[in-house]
Order: structure tokens, then sequence, then C-alpha cells
């Protein structure tokens, strides 16, 4: 070959394994070369196509190996191998439901294929977001596919998980009436651990003419496969949070796309508060549904309330749409509407809906937020009577090795 012939003229297949050994030795650039500069004549030539697709992906460029792929789908569907290096690519990129799409396609070609069963399975459990981790650093393991092709491909793609997150939240609660626009505000920390996911909080909030500070940490421990679990843990010295607040949930897998879970928090005060909730999720491809009811016993009986979200997923856990509904109060979600340390209450009618929208950038390193909220709400001392809340809550995030 020389630099100014346009079309390959030579041995396609002596070529191929050539560039094969230059790619396993390193020589990844030089590689793709020769492999596109084949491909100008034997564009059918799927083998060095596919080869090709490979290369970008153990680079870490997962579009330009998408393209590569998509191509030699387009014209032979009946290629397993093609199939599954392109379902690959879509996991290693952190598209799992893009992988999860490709996956069910393959398996209309090859029905029951162990191979491909697998990899839907792990696509699967990778687009299934944990009911609490909502601020997880990421819903995908930080493992290393053990079956990437090469040492420096492993390398390569480690380079891509970003196990920390630095993250802030500011939000503002107009009143109807009564009271002064009402503002929260929070920082965190997060990484995720081979372990599961702990993640560090500062919240401060300013209502009524005050300021106050509480400290967080969440952990979201994993115990086998399809298990994890709930730990919190947070302590205030403000009046305008409990002293001190406490959680623990299990979530558990169960078979169609379901997740069940079970707990309890607290919340201490001049006295303890006691809340027990769980939920019910289901996740069916792209769409999140989660029922999650809170129960609290008191001095005037049972306190209910129960909220219902939906989400449509993108690509990803960072990039969706979602709605939020409910009705009752609970003082783990709104304790920011309780104004005295004594008598809280808990039994107040309310109703409530959200609407959110959540994005990231390509490269996943950056994720914005935001959420538009409206409640109507009894008023706490003044029962019989009720106020609109307005809520606008902004949020971004930047992950990084």
């Amino acid at each position: 070959m020389t630099g100014q012939e346009k079309i390959y003229s030579g041995d396609p297949d002596v070529s191929f394994t050539k560039a094969r050994d230059m790619a396993f030795n390193n020589n990844r650039k030089q590689a793709q070369d020769t492999l596109l500069y084949i491909l100008t004549k034997y564009p059918n030539y799927h083998d060095v196509r596919e080869f090709l697709a490979s290369t970008y992906a153990w680079d870490g460029d997962y579009k330009k190996s998408r393209a590569e792929f998509q191509k030699i789908l387009s014209k032979d569907q009946h290629r397993k191998t093609t199939w599954v290096a392109a379902i690959k690519n879509e996991i290693w990129a952190e598209f799992p439901f893009l992988a999860l799409k490709l996956s069910k396609k393959a398996l209309k070609k090859f029905p029951n294929d162990t191979e491909l069963l697998d990899l839907q399975k792990r696509a699967q459990e990778s687009s299934m977001i944990p009911t609490a981790t909502g601020g997880a650093v990421q819903t995908i393991s930080s493992e290393i596919p053990k079956d990437s092709t090469t040492g420096e491909s492993d390398s390569a793609l480690r380079k891509k998980v970003l196990n920390n997150t630095i993250g802030v939240t500011s939000e503002v609660n107009i009143y109807s009436d009564v009271f002064d626009p009402m503002f929260y505000n929070a920082v965190k920390y997060a990484r995720q651990t081979k372990y599961g996911s702990i993640i560090g909080r500062v919240n401060i909030d300013r209502r009524l003419g005050e300021y106050g500070t509480q400290y967080e940490v969440d952990l979201y421990p994993k115990i086998a496969k399809g298990t994890y679990a709930y730990l919190n843990f947070g302590v205030s010295g403000s009046s305008l949070f409990p002293d001190y607040r406490y959680g623990a949930e299990i979530f558990k897998s169960l078979p169609r796309s379901f997740e069940v879970s079970a707990g309890l928090r607290g919340l201490q005060y001049d006295t303890t508060t006691m809340i027990y909730t769980g939920s019910v999720t289901w996740y069916n491809g792209n769409n999140y549904w989660s029922f999650r009811p809170y129960f609290t016993p008191g001095d005037n009986g049972l306190s209910s309330s129960g909220t219902l979200t939906y989400r449509k997923y993108r690509s990803d856990a960072d990039n969706y749409f979602g709605i939020n509904i409910g009705a009752g109060i609970s003082p783990e979600l709104n304790q920011n509407y309780f104004f005295e340390n004594d008598d809280r209450i808990v039994n107040l009618q309310s109703q409530k809906l959200n609407v959110a929208y959540y994005f990231s950038t390509h490269n996943k390193q950056n994720a914005w937020g935001a959420q538009l909220g409206i409640i109507h709400q009894e008023i706490p001392f003044d029962q019989g009577n009720y106020f609109w809340i307005s809520t606008l809550a902004l949020s971004w995030e930047i992950r990084f090795r």
C-alpha cells in the first residue's frame, strides 16, 4: 500500500491478518487505517468492518463503533458475532436501553441463544434504576467487562468509568399567602464502589427568616444479586430540621422486571416520629413505574400518604422525563412545612403534582435536572384552610474518576 493510492489493491485477507496483529500489539491507529483502506474496495467484507467497530469500542469511541455495526446489520442481520459486539458496545457506552433494544432484536434472529440471553439480562439489570438511588453516582456497574479483547482495551474502558460525583441542588418554594418564599440548597459528594454507593450531603434551609443546616450520609450496600439496601443517618442542630433522622430499607428484584421494598424512617425532634414505608416498582423497557406509601402512627391514629412516580427514560438513567403525583403528607418528604418542634402534624390534607426533566452531556461528565411542582396543602396551624405552594428545583452534577 502507498499513501497515494485511494482504492485498495492487494490481498484483503493478508492485510486483515496484519491489521489484527497491529491492533493486538498496541498499534491501533495504524490497524484502523489499514482496515478502512481495505473497505474502500471491499465495503461488504463484514469481518473487517466488525473488527474495525470493535477497535473503536476499545478506544471508547462508541459512536463510531455504533455506526459501523449499523452498516453491517443493515445488510446482514444473521451475523450473531455482530449482534453480540454491538450489544456490548452499548453496555460499555453506558446506554443500557439501547443494549436492551438490540438484544431483543437479536433474539428474534437467534431465539433462546444463551450468550444473547445473558447480554439481555446484563442490559436489563443495568437499565433498572433502583427506586431509592436517585442520588446514586451511576446505575451501571463500575466493573469493566471481563470479556474485553485486550489488556489495553480494559485500560481504555476503565478510563471511562466515573466513580465520583459532586452535585448541587437549589429549590425555591413560593406560597400563595401567609409565608415568604423558602429556599433549600444541598451540596453532595457521592462515590460508587464495588460494595455499593455512598453519598454525603449538606442540606441548607432558609425559612421564616432563619437558616438551618443538616448533615446526611446515604449508603446503598449490595447484599446479594438482585438485593440491596438503603441506609441513612442525618444530624442537625437547627430547629428547621430534626435533631436526628435515620432510615433503613431492603430492595429485592422479582421476576418480570418488578422490584419491591420495605423499610422505615425515624425523625427525632423533642419526640421521635416513626414512618413505615415500602415500594412496588415495575420496569417496562424505558418506562419506570413506582408506588410508595407512607404510614405514620400517632396519637390521633394512623396517618397515610402515597406517591406514584412515572419516568420515561431515553438513553440511560441520566436522561428522562418524569411525573410525580401524590396525596397526603409525610414528615419525611415535607419536613420544611412543619414550623414547631412540638406536636408535629402528620394528618394534614395535601395533593401534589411534579414534573421533571433530566439530561446529561454525551460524555456523561455533566448532568442537569429541573423540577416544577404545585402543592395544595392544608395550613398546619389553620386546619380546614389551604394554601398553594409552587416549587422550582434545579440541579447540576459533575462526574470524575
